[in-house]
């Protein structure tokens, strides 16, 4: 017979998996790309020793076997300090389908902004999405609570004077793109682009060749 206490190491052990997104593949693509996990840029961005309250973390949970599992549905979202003022943290988990929306990749996004709004706490996002995951997005545009609900609170929360403030650190495409540009203060990363189409996609549609950084880098947005 499990006891409750194994069960509860079991629950822990199964947290720290989560936790780890795609596990050390993903970790190693990151790490190649001069990039951060997504872990690590919350310990570099929230007070040392601050607590985290993360919401979600099960999210997704064994939903999604048939593509490989989302841990996490592939977001980190939670309430933490930054200079001793809590805030709101979207973040998405670039080892996990390259950040790519998945269904319950959008209904934690949009839970995270309701808390934000009802405490009118500042939002902070770090993007890093491939934008909808293609395959389910059938899934992700059909009802009230869908994608564009989550631009929808991009607006009404700016209209409640609750600062948004993204940070761009990889390559966000499509839908991975229209939150950032509706925030009140967007931050890119060196080697980060942010564009509607990437240039495989240029080049398909117009057999144009493009260099990221010219289609969607730092210096092109600011400079545009």
């Amino acid at each position: 017979m499990t006891t409750l206490l194994e069960r509860t190491g079991d629950l822990e052990t199964q947290d720290d998996a989560i936790r780890r997104g795609s596990g050390e593949a993903g970790k190693l693509r990151q790490k190649q790309l001069g990039r951060l996990t997504v872990r690590e840029r919350l310990d570099e961005l929230l007070d040392e020793g601050a607590p985290f309250w993360e919401l979600g973390l099960w999210a997704a949970w064994r939903m999604y076997a048939e593509w490989g599992d989302v841990p996490a549905a592939g977001v980190v979202t939670g309430i933490g300090a930054i200079h001793r003022r809590q805030v709101m943290v979207v973040a998405n988990d670039a080892t996990v389908k390259a950040g790519a929306f998945f269904p319950q990749t959008v209904k934690k996004v949009l839970r995270a902004q309701r808390i934000a709004m009802m405490f009118r706490l500042p939002l902070v996002y770090l993007v890093d999405s491939a934008g909808v995951f293609l395959p389910l997005q059938d899934e992700i545009f059909p009802d009230e609570d869908d994608f564009g609900r989550i631009f929808r609170n991009n607006a009404v929360i700016s209209a409640m004077g609750i600062p948004q403030y993204a940070a761009v650190m990889g390559n966000c495409v499509a839908g991975g793109a229209y939150l950032p540009v509706l925030s009140d203060t967007l931050l890119m990363t060196e080697g980060s682009q942010l564009y509607l189409a990437g240039p495989a996609l240029v080049k398909a549609a117009i057999g144009q060749e493009v260099d990221p950084e010219e289609l969607g880098g730092a210096r092109m947005h600011a400079e545009i």
